[in-house]
């Protein structure tokens, strides 16, 4: 399917399907515990036991990460909390994006790497809207058409999906701690659909292009080189909120 053949209602039934799978994965990683190990940031108490100590100190973590629903999450701003999902979980899925890297040239001959870039920057562009306030998911497609394949997509030719019994859930039967990880390769899947548009998102600059060349240390250019696309994509993102809030 070459570039011209691909409509705007391809691009946002695709990327509709992309948003109705990773809001649920976003409501897990915000609301999901388990464990009670959020819980436990925000109530001080003596542990009782060796396991209790252990818990308490993974909770320490998470709140020193500002993991979302821990005490230390509750006093960022929205700002604050916008800038989280790329500096923390954006950062954690850049090195996953970035792996493909430790092939060299050789990791440039296979799509894997743009089609994890391209959903990398998705899930975090659908984040910072949520915490922007705009969690209707026919806005988010707009947002992702725009920033990610330079589109302009009409709200009204947004497909809805039906309830997939497979699509993630906000409750904590669905959580795992590697939840993130799973809505990439969610998202890498469906995003397939659209091949022919993976080149349009924010890339890594020359420089670190020319180093994801070289075996080994590619992995290294691919890391810095992604995680500064995903900050201008983000970037770009913010603006465009932004500037819908005024229409």
């Amino acid at each position: 399917m070459t570039t011209s053949s691909i409509t705007d209602q391809h691009v946002a039934t695709v990327l509709g399907r992309v948003v109705w799978v990773v809001d649920p994965v976003l409501d897990v990683v915000e609301l999901a515990d388990p464990l009670g190990l959020k819980a436990r940031t925000k109530v001080a108490r003596p542990p009782t036991s060796v396991v209790d100590r252990g818990l308490d100190g993974v909770a320490w973590v998470l709140n020193v990460l500002d993991f979302p629903g821990t005490k230390g999450w509750a006093e960022l701003n929205v700002d604050q909390r916008a800038r989280w999902w790329v500096r923390r979980a954006g950062a954690l899925n850049t090195v996953l994006v970035a792996a493909p890297g430790v092939f060299g040239v050789l990791a440039s001959r296979l799509p894997i790497q743009n089609v994890l870039g391209f959903a990398n920057q998705a899930i975090v562009l659908c984040a910072v809207a949520r915490e922007r306030g705009v969690d209707d998911q026919d806005r988010q497609v707009q947002l992702l058409g725009y920033i990610l394949c330079g589109r302009h997509l009409s709200p009204g030719g947004i497909s809805h999906l039906p309830d997939d019994p497979q699509a993630p859930t906000g409750g904590s039967a669905s959580w795992t701690p590697f939840a993130m990880v799973k809505g990439l390769w969610r998202t890498a899947k469906i995003i397939r659909g659209i091949n022919d548009e993976l080149d349009k998102r924010q890339h890594p600059n020359r420089f670190f292009q020319l180093i994801g060349m070289l075996p080994g240390v590619g992995v290294i250019g691919g890391y810095f080189g992604e995680y500064g696309a995903l900050s201008r994509a983000a970037k770009a993102g913010e603006a465009w909120l932004a500037d819908m809030e005024l229409v």
